[in-house]
């Protein structure tokens, strides 16, 4: 949740931080700090807010060292200010330390540490690890890398750590346990580290991916060294990122979500490319080919995600069942690995998550793989804990996702869900040939048609001005777009703090019918394909109420135009692909009610991008 930047090396090391915590803000904006190492002490900045009041406050500070760590915050453990941001001293004031995660075993350790008279001055965790960190460093007159691995037997949670101490001048000592951690070899002898490559990219593009229960210590122009808390040496398989700076700027954009929300033709093209071949009407997954005929004879799948990933995994439900006619079940990883679920060698466990770090769905995958049944893994992130944990997976090639509120994540998920979808069923014959090719030319047609939905914009916009200031929206759609409302709704709550909810439509009248008055606005996904007369009758049910209806109808449709207040068209296709193109409007509404409320669009209230604690 939080951002992590270390940097030693030959340069300024102020810079290469505050620009690196500016790229990693939507991991977290409570708080921020740096710690640079000057004259032989370590001095601390922090304060409560963003990485801008960090900057504001360094003004006139001296800043130069040329090693340093800096963090912004995603309040855990204690509330958001000054105190409670990280970088975190220890009792002497010789170490310093930035973590992302959670110390679950924090009340034992803090227990040792008031019996040896170890006055605690924040309320986090945190704190508590740095100085018991330094206790076995004094205990045992070891360095603070050996320390740091013998600590670290005894602790009990999820870490991605940086650490300097004032006796080794120069040094990190950086460690990972369920939350990221990557490390940049610089061309002079430097090193970079990060809780992701964006902030390493201006420096280099030779990265290794600190894996869970490794410890390493980082010297510039010294050899890394990477070993398990048993201090058996690693050697670190290193890796080229395939990343742009341009990637990770607004191009123009007034916010990255608005900028993720037009590169949506691209990454549904990209996710698809090399994989979907229409002149010999193929498709190939590299990623999962030797497991197919593993998960072809299996029972069902389970795929497991959270907020978004977890409404994408919903409508692929639909669509691996309709189309490969394998039973499907989707589950919040939040509550799987805490029901004591039924797991069999026969099933097949599929984790989604833009990051591949959220940490209640790598931790419903590692109980799966312990249960015996196969993993695989729908991600963005090359080289993440879920890309590394599973037994196989599709990357979903979207590039970089800034803005906190997820889009073109969502779309490139259910890209690969559908190619999975048809691949799946073309081998197991459980769809029609026709079919197959009709679905497989839509699919290739679909960049053009996000674009052409993309025009809808300003029209999104007018009706943006007329709701911006409801205080509820009721989301509806049936079959595969029943998953789309739940997102809308979930962007509009996300973005825009109004409340929203999603709903099957034939639902509505079991509950949600009660709150349809002339003030409550009813957003309706009404494409011609799949249940359309009985989506008309739902609009007619609220329409007798006075609702207001906002209605996604096909090109040219009539008969809900009657209906509707207003209407966003878009481009008719096969019902399968209705949920990439019918969530491009909901997407923007949601993107221009929270602009004409004055939110920070990237950077919602409470929110972080990357959920690496459970």
């Amino acid at each position: 949740m939080c951002g992590i930047v270390g940097y030693t090396g030959k340069e300024q090391a102020y810079p290469i931080l505050i620009n690196g915590l500016k790229k990693l803000e939507y991991r977290g904006y409570d708080s921020a700090g740096i710690a640079l190492e000057q004259e032989n002490k370590i001095v601390v900045y922090k304060t409560k807010g963003k990485v801008s009041d960090l900057e504001e406050m360094l003004k006139g500070k001296n800043i130069s060292s040329h090693t340093g760590i800096a963090h912004t915050r995603w309040a855990t453990h204690g509330e958001p200010n000054s105190v409670n941001a990280h970088p975190h001293l220890s009792a002497s004031g010789k170490i310093a330390i930035v973590h992302n995660g959670i110390i679950e075993n924090y009340d034992v350790l803090k227990d040792t540490l008031i019996q040896d008279g170890i006055a605690l001055k924040s309320e986090t965790d945190t704190e508590i690890l740095v100085n018991f960190i330094e206790k076995v460093k004094e205990e045992t007159g070891k360095n603070l890398f050996e320390a740091t691995q013998l600590a670290l037997k005894r602790v009990i949670g999820a870490y991605a750590i940086v650490l300097m101490d004032i006796d080794m001048p120069g040094t990190l000592v950086v460690a990972r346990k369920g939350s990221p951690l990557v490390i940049g070899l610089g061309r002079d002898g430097d090193y970079i580290v990060a809780s992701d490559a964006s902030p390493i990219i201006e420096k280099t593009k030779t990265v290794y991916y600190l894996d869970d229960d490794e410890v390493g210590i980082l010297m510039p122009g010294e050899e890394m060294v990477i070993t398990t808390l048993n201090n058996e040496r690693i050697n670190p398989k290193l890796t080229e990122l395939d990343l742009t700076i341009e990637e990770l700027e607004k191009g123009g954009f007034d916010y990255f979500m608005l900028k993720e929300i037009y590169e949506q033709p691209k990454s549904v093209y990209d996710s698809m490319r090399g994989r979907i071949n229409t002149e010999q009407k193929i498709i190939r997954l590299g990623g999962i080919e030797p497991y197919e005929n593993h998960i072809l004879e299996s029972d069902r799948m389970i795929i497991v995600g959270c907020g978004t990933s977890w409404h994408a995994g919903l409508v692929g439900e639909y669509l691996i069942e309709e189309l490969a006619r394998i039973p499907v079940e989707v589950e919040y990883g939040s509550e799987f690995r805490y029901r004591n679920p039924v797991i069999r060698p026969r099933d097949v466990v599929v984790g989604i998550s833009q990051s591949g770090e959220t940490a209640d769905t790598l931790a419903a995958l590692k109980l799966a793989k312990e249960k015996g049944a196969l993993l695989l893994g729908i991600c963005n992130v090359v080289g993440s804990s879920i890309a590394r944990e599973t037994h196989a997976g599709v990357y979903t090639h979207a590039g970089p996702e800034i803005g906190v509120a997820s889009t073109k994540a969502f779309t490139a998920q259910v890209t690969v869900l559908l190619l999975m979808a048809l691949r799946l069923g073309y081998l197991k014959g459980t769809i029609d040939r026709e079919r197959y090719e009709k679905l497989l030319y839509e699919l290739e047609k679909a960049p053009e048609l996000i674009e052409k939905v993309l025009q809808t914009d300003l029209q999104v916009q007018q009706i943006a001005r007329v709701y911006k200031n409801a205080t509820n929206f009721l989301y509806l759609g049936r079959g595969v777009n029943f998953p789309v409302a739940l997102e809308g709704a979930l962007k509009l709550k996300e973005i825009s703090y109004i409340h929203a909810e999603g709903y099957p439509a034939a639902e509505m009248k079991h509950g949600p019918i009660a709150l349809i008055d002339e003030n409550m606005p009813v957003l309706v996904i009404a494409t011609k394909k799949g249940n359309y007369d009985k989506i008309v009758s739902n609009i007619r049910e609220i329409k007798a109420r006075k609702g207001k209806i906002i209605a996604i109808v096909t090109e040219g449709d009539k008969q809900v135009a009657e209906l509707a207040d207003h209407i966003i068209e878009i481009p008719e296709a096969s019902e399968e692909l209705s949920p990439l193109l019918a969530t491009i409007p909901l997407q923007l509404l949601a993107y221009h009610i929270a602009v004409m409320l004055g939110r920070d669009v990237d950077k919602p209230r409470n929110l972080a991008k990357s959920v690496t604690v459970e």
